[in-house]
């Protein structure tokens, strides 16, 4: 059982995480286009130019929503396995990767690994056609923030497994987004330095998602 917290720390908590808080604020050659905006979306310190913006779209159009979501998360140096295959495809030391991936056009994405990116809320645009992703692990993003999980919910009828730890701007105010996710099965949200009072946030989240597993490793339980 978990160990009582303070009370000013416990009423804060609940209502942050009940409610919600308004969130705190060089590869291979490719044949695809617009291959500077993949890199420079989850960049914040770069401007996005109008023209850019177009990426998404452009490459949908011609290799379709999969195809596209495939070579971000290639290009972003992550990995992913297409629905009913074992392979995975990831890029290599030197952000390389096999092409095969382009044989398989209208397969979409069922599991992204995208631990230790730089992927954030406006990346995440590139993966909200992928209705059959089960698993997505953003382990030790330094980008992932309270945007990043409330932008989560067009996931929510396909997500059972989501690792949220070690990204350091979650705050517990973020959480309450994930009461969207009713389909989660597997939440890790071990090591986030920006939740406050984290034993009785993790009982909150065990009330908000009574079907989830929640695995929450990295803090200091004890009293006070």
């Amino acid at each position: 059982m978990l160990p009582a917290v303070g009370s000013a720390h416990r009423h804060q908590a609940t209502v942050e995480l009940r409610l919600g808080v308004p969130p705190s604020s060089a590869h291979q050659a490719s044949p695809l286009p617009h291959t500077a905006f993949l890199r420079r979306r989850d960049a914040p310190e770069l401007d996005v130019s109008v023209e850019e913006e177009g990426y998404y779209g452009y490459t949908q159009r011609f290799y379709g929503s999969d195809l596209a979501a495939a070579y971000y998360v290639l290009s972003m140096k992550g990995a992913f396995r297409f629905v009913g295959q074992t392979e995975w495809y990831c890029p290599d030391k030197k952000g390389k990767f096999n092409w095969d991936f382009l044989n398989h056009r209208d397969t979409q994405l069922e599991e992204v690994n995208m631990n230790y990116t730089l992927i954030n809320y406006t990346g995440l645009v590139n993966l909200e056609e992928q209705r059959s992703l089960r698993t997505l692990s953003v382990r030790g993003c330094s980008e992932v923030d309270d945007w990043f999980l409330a932008r989560l919910h067009v996931l929510q009828d396909s997500l059972e497994e989501l690792d949220i730890s070690h990204c350091p701007r979650i705050t517990t105010g973020g959480l309450a987004a994930l009461r969207n996710l009713k389909g989660l099965r597997r939440l890790d949200v071990s090591s986030l330095p920006g939740i406050s009072s984290p034993g009785l946030v993790i009982i909150l989240l065990e009330e908000m998602l009574p079907q989830c597993q929640i695995t929450a490793t990295g803090y200091d339980l004890s009293l006070s």
